[in-house]
């Protein structure tokens, strides 16, 4: 351990105490609903026998990582906030640090497998579940999960080697790679540069994939005559294009720049966005969106 310093006191959101409160409280009101929403899919999914196709076990992989991607965020955020739990060591700093950004990255592994699902479903529908079988599937996912924490870990390690003199004082109610640079009084290009030749493996490569199936899954849509038949095929893949459009939007903009020197309050909202607010959107617009997934549950409601 080559740093001074062995603790980081996070700054959260500065501001009057009522201020405080009322972001606790819709921080917590949100965690719980993006945990009982994510819950909830992967619940349906599991007791409804027509749900369990490729597509549902991507979105149960999808939802079960965004439980764990808010609950690294969210409970120790409202301990910053409610001023009990400000500091954070070092160590812990990186833990958190290096499970974020594997769960982000297996997340954007995991949209880019989905997006060539839907590519799979709508270009060849009558070879589709000999061509995306359990095995392809289950491969696929796994792949997600290795890749997306094997990625990080350099970039996490590089880090922890930065040496910190002090202040010690994070501007964020996390610890983030910019936040870390700016603290850091030893040279940073080397962890800059990993992190956007990794943001460009990562999310820039994930992005392509699933750019390109959408060229293709359009293109097919566009050549079947009626309008029924468009409709439907784009209704199977509409959820996922919303996700895919929120999340790498507000991705890209964190990550993939070749320094770090953006605003620091304003990587700190788009935080907020990312690893609060999206993982809540994604159930209620698979939901809300999905014709499959609003029979199920309404099939469930019924039993009750």
């Amino acid at each position: 351990n080559r740093t001074s310093v062995e603790e980081f006191i996070l700054l959260g959101f500065p501001g009057p105490w009522h201020s405080r409160v009322s972001l606790v409280v819709l921080f917590a009101l949100t965690y719980s609903l993006t945990v009982t929403g994510n819950a909830s899919i992967i619940a349906l999914v599991w007791m409804n026998s027509s749900l369990r196709t490729p597509m549902y076990f991507f979105l149960c992989n999808l939802s079960f990582l965004e439980i764990w991607y808010t609950t690294g965020v969210v409970p120790k955020a409202i301990g910053v906030m409610l001023g009990t739990s400000q500091t954070i060591t070092f160590s812990a700093c990186i833990l958190q640090l290096f499970f974020l950004l594997s769960l982000g990255s297996t997340e954007c592994f995991l949209l880019s497998v989905m997006a060539y699902d839907r590519y799979l479903a709508i270009c060849y529908p009558l070879r589709y579940s000999s061509l995306m079988n359990s095995v392809l599937c289950s491969r696929l996912a796994l792949g997600s999960w290795l890749g997306g924490f094997l990625a990080i870990s350099l970039l996490a390690f590089l880090t922890s080697r930065l040496t910190f003199c002090g202040p010690h004082v994070i501007n964020h109610f996390l610890c983030d790679i910019d936040s870390c640079l700016a603290l850091s009084c030893s040279d940073t290009k080397p962890v800059e540069l990993a992190t956007f030749l990794v943001s460009l493996i990562v999310v820039v490569a994930s992005c392509v994939v699933t750019l390109v199936s959408y060229i293709y899954i359009i293109s097919s849509i566009l050549r079947i005559q009626s309008a029924h038949g468009r409709k439907k095929a784009f209704s199977t893949c509409s959820a996922h294009l919303s996700v895919v459009t929120i999340w790498y939007s507000s991705t890209m903009f964190l990550y993939v720049k070749p320094s770090a020197q953006n605003s620091l309050d304003l990587n700190k909202l788009v935080n907020t966005f990312n690893t609060v607010v999206t993982p809540l959107l994604n159930p209620f617009i698979y939901t809300l969106r999905n014709k499959e997934v609003k029979q199920a549950l309404g099939r469930a409601f019924q039993k009750k």
